[in-house]
């Protein structure tokens, strides 16, 4: 019971970012491309979009004012239930760093978020 819950929650949740975006959900994108000239990457703030649920939101919140990046993405992929996220952040931090001391970055920052989930899918980059 409790997955079919959780695979209407998300299918909601889904049609819910279409109506509201005008694109699919797969294709959200929180970036700050559309900074004004001149400034550095660190001075622009990424917000945080209306749809994120709570738990989203926190994890959000966290990687945005430890990382400061240019582009932050928090997706529940499990369904709504908070168990597995999908996480894309591009970071000026992350600049000379390998993708495994990227990872252990972000882990270490959620490191009391993922105590309780089941997994994360994470993506991680410097700025190009």
């Amino acid at each position: 019971m409790l997955t079919g819950l959780c695979r209407a929650l998300r299918y909601s949740r889904v049609l819910l970012r279409q109506r509201v975006i005008g694109y699919p959900a797969w294709y959200t994108t929180h970036d700050a491309s559309n900074k004004p000239s001149g400034a550095s990457p660190n001075s622009v703030r990424v917000e945080a979009p209306d749809y994120l649920d709570e738990r989203e939101r926190v994890v959000f919140n966290s990687l945005s004012q430890s990382l400061r990046p240019s582009k932050l993405e928090v997706q529940d992929i499990s369904g709504g239930c908070g168990s597995m996220y999908a996480i894309d952040v591009v970071s000026e931090q992350f600049a000379g760093l390998p993708v495994v001391k990227q990872h252990r970055l972000v882990n270490q920052i959620l490191k009391d978020e993922i105590k309780t989930w089941h997994g994360v899918q994470l993506k991680t980059r410097a700025p190009t």
